[in-house]
């Protein structure tokens, strides 16, 4: 690791957690980043909790062996259901993503009534109500299963996108969430989408990006504030075909990935 800055290790099921490195970057420019995406795995949300709590601490350990000094679980179903185990096996800081979009939601929220959009399996864990309740909120949380698909497929301004949306949220904002004030972004995905979103809920309702809020937390441990020295080095690892990360990641990290490695960690 080097002395000058500190590695953050990113890890994630595989592309949407490049939204929080996206995050991490534009907040802290001058740290050294290995990004590790499971490819191969993916979607960990039909898998078990054991399943994903194995995966997710093989993760781990092979960021910290490429020189993390901090882990980012950048993965919302892996955070949901596994940061414990990780954290527990981890040797450095771990920062999951569900804690502080609970937290972001609850800075902001004037009627503490929140929505949660996630994954079929990110929602079925309540990570997100937990969290949020045990601030003091009221939370509904709906799965949108489709919204990823429909992402990583580059519809992110298709009018079947918009539709699927407003199908999904209008849902989620009935039946005694007519005036939930605040929408939380509990998939990685999703920033993707953000603007479409915004036109879809109300203009009363602030939109909360776990990623943004993610790298916050981060920069708040690291004591670091934005733009500081020159921008650090990054390194992504991949398990499954790299010329799919290099496309459909640099729609989600806004700028090409120069240097991916394909590595297999269960060897």
């Amino acid at each position: 690791m080097s002395t000058r800055r500190p590695t953050i290790g990113v890890f994630d099921s595989g592309f949407g957690g490049l939204t929080v490195l996206k995050a991490l970057l534009e907040l802290i420019p001058d740290a050294d980043y290995a990004y590790f995406g499971d490819t191969a795995r993916l979607p960990y949300g039909s898998k078990s909790v054991e399943t994903v709590a194995r995966y997710a601490v093989e993760a781990a350990h092979f960021l910290e062996s490429n020189g993390a000094a901090l882990l980012v679980i950048a993965c919302n179903t892996a955070t949901a259901l596994a940061l414990d185990r990780i954290t527990a096996a981890a040797h450095v800081p771990v920062v999951g993503v569900v804690e502080p979009g609970a937290e972001a939601a609850a800075s902001v929220s004037r009627n503490k009534k929140v929505v949660v959009i996630g994954t079929e399996a990110t929602v079925s864990s309540h990570a997100y109500r937990k969290a949020l309740e045990s601030r003091g909120l009221d939370a509904r949380e709906k799965a949108c299963p489709l919204l990823v698909p429909l992402v990583e497929e580059g519809w992110v301004e298709h009018p079947v996108t918009e539709q699927v949306a407003r199908i999904y949220l209008g849902e989620a904002f009935a039946e005694g969430f007519q005036d939930a004030d605040v929408l939380v972004l509990g998939c990685t995905h999703y920033p993707l989408i953000r603007g479409l979103l915004r036109r879809v809920v109300p203009q009363s309702v602030e939109i909360v990006d776990s990623a943004e809020s993610t790298a916050t937390k981060v920069a708040e441990l690291l004591g670091k504030e934005r733009g500081q020295r020159a921008q650090g080095d990054l390194s992504c690892y991949a398990t499954d075909s790299v010329e799919k990360f290099r496309r459909l990641g640099s729609k989600f990290l806004g700028c090409p990935i120069e240097k991916i490695e394909l590595v297999d960690i269960e060897k």
